[in-house]
This record gives structure tokens, sequence and C-alpha cells, in this order.
């Protein structure tokens, strides 16, 4: 490439640019959005990146009226930054449907972004461990999710994540899952224009899952016919095998014990 097509490039980049910081400042619309979006606690220069991202796409697609390309302003500030803090709907209304289902760590985070392309929002994580999700029917949005170990706590991890746009959607035992919506960095493309129908099942559990839940049942089953054989009583190997599976519903029973505090905790607050 010469110094002359550089020099070229380079103009046309910075045209762009020009183009781009114009659209935003006179954009009524563009400017109303940045301080919806301010005003529902999004970071303030995340909110610059995403308003300048937007403004971009206008200037590169040639729209004319923003509101046109991306809907009510009021709508899409809220599609960019749910409100935190909302319970979600005990029951489908007729704007959106609700869906419960769970996975095991293997899978959870590739089956999240897989529905989150489908524009399944996950609201909250219950005591069951269950993703508590929720479909916009008139415009349903793709979202994105990761996953975090906070076996030690998540103490910063919350506003280490959030000039990034990540917001918690639910925490479980060790674990604590984040979304945020693809809006900000598709723009128009983040719609669902053909959403499938909610799946038919609701527990998603891998061959990992099944070959570990294998392995600990032949555990189990080999230490109590040890024990039988020790002692020459097979009621001695029921009674090990027995006492070592009600030995691991204790913990189980714990998490969910105080997933249902906190539930209730957070409601009450």
């Amino acid at each position: 490439m010469t110094s002359t097509q550089q020099t070229q490039q380079t103009q046309q980049a910075q045209q762009r640019q020009q183009g781009t910081d114009v659209r935003y400042e006179q954009d009524g619309y563009l400017i109303d959005l940045a301080e919806r979006l301010r005003a529902r606690g999004m970071p303030a220069d995340r909110v610059e990146a995403t308003v300048t991202d937007l403004a971009a796409h206008l200037e590169e697609s040639g729209a004319d009226d923003a509101e046109a390309e991306f809907g009510p302003v009021a709508e899409f500030a809220a599609q960019l930054v749910p409100a935190t803090g909302e319970q979600a709907p005990l029951a489908p209304d007729e704007r959106a449907e609700t869906w419960r289902w769970t996975a095991d760590t293997y899978v959870d985070e590739e089956l999240l972004n897989r529905f989150g392309d489908e524009g399944w929002e996950v609201e909250r994580v219950d005591a069951l461990g269950r993703f508590v999700s929720h479909r916009d029917v008139a415009q349903p949005q793709r979202w994105e999710y990761r996953r975090e170990l906070i076996a030690r706590g998540r103490e910063g991890l919350d506003e280490r994540l959030a000039p990034d746009g990540w917001e918690p959607c639910g925490s479980w035992a060790v674990h604590a899952w984040y979304k945020r919506p693809k809006a900000a960095s598709l723009g128009p493309a983040a719609r669902v224009d053909s959403p499938p129908p909610a799946p038919d099942r609701s527990t998603f559990l891998s061959r990992k899952f099944y070959a570990l839940a294998a392995a600990v049942v032949a555990a189990v089953v080999v230490g109590g016919i040890s024990v039988a054989v020790d002692d020459g009583e097979a009621s001695s190997g029921f009674g090990y095998a027995a006492g070592l599976l009600a030995g691991a519903c204790v913990p189980i029973a714990l998490v969910v014990s105080v997933q249902l505090w906190r539930n209730r905790r957070g409601r009450n607050v």
C-alpha cells in the first residue's frame, strides 16, 4: 500500500468519525437515549461507547430516522439496560412468556447463549437452581451470558464486570451468572425476527454429568457390597449405602435452604 493510499484511508476514517460525532451531538434521539441510559445506571464510559456505536451504524447505513431504525427511545433504553431489582412475573402475561429450566455446569453457558440468541432473558435463578427466563412476545431481543465462580465470595465482581455491560442475573451454590443485551453491539440485528417456540423439555444434563452420576452410584454399590461381605450380612451393606446417599443429600438440602433464604430476603429488601 502506497503512502498516498494510506493518507486517503486515514482521511476517510477521520471523516467517518467526524460524521459519527456530529450525528451523536446533534441527533435528539441519541442524546435522549444517552440520558436515559445514564438514568438507568449504565456507566458513563459505556454510555459513550454504546451511543457512539449506534451513531456509527446510522451513518454507515444511511438511515435518517433513528426512531424508525431502533424503535421508541424509552423501549430501546429498556432493552439496553433492563430494570434491576424486579422479580420475574409469576405467570406469563400477554406480552411475555416465561420458562424455567436447568442444566449442569458442563453445558449451562453454551445453552444460556443458545437460548439467549432465541430471545430468552434470565431474570433470576430459583432455589432449585433453575433459570427463570422470559421472552418478550412482541419484540424479542438477543442476550449473551457468562458464568463466574464465587466460591470465595463475589465482592467486587459485579463492579468489575459492569463497565462491559454485564449485570447479575442469578447465583446458586458457588456460581453466579451474568447477562447483557446484544443490542448494544448488534443494533437492530439483535432483534429475533422469528423466534422458535419454547423447548418442550426443562432439564438439560450432559453425558459428562451422567457419567459422573454413574461413577458415584457404582462407588456406593461397591462400598455396600464390601461392607456386606466383611460383615457377612446383606443388611449391613444396605445400611452403609443408604447412609452414604443420605449424607450426600445433606449439602444439597443446605444449598437449597440457603437459596430460599436469599430469595425471601431479596423480596423483603
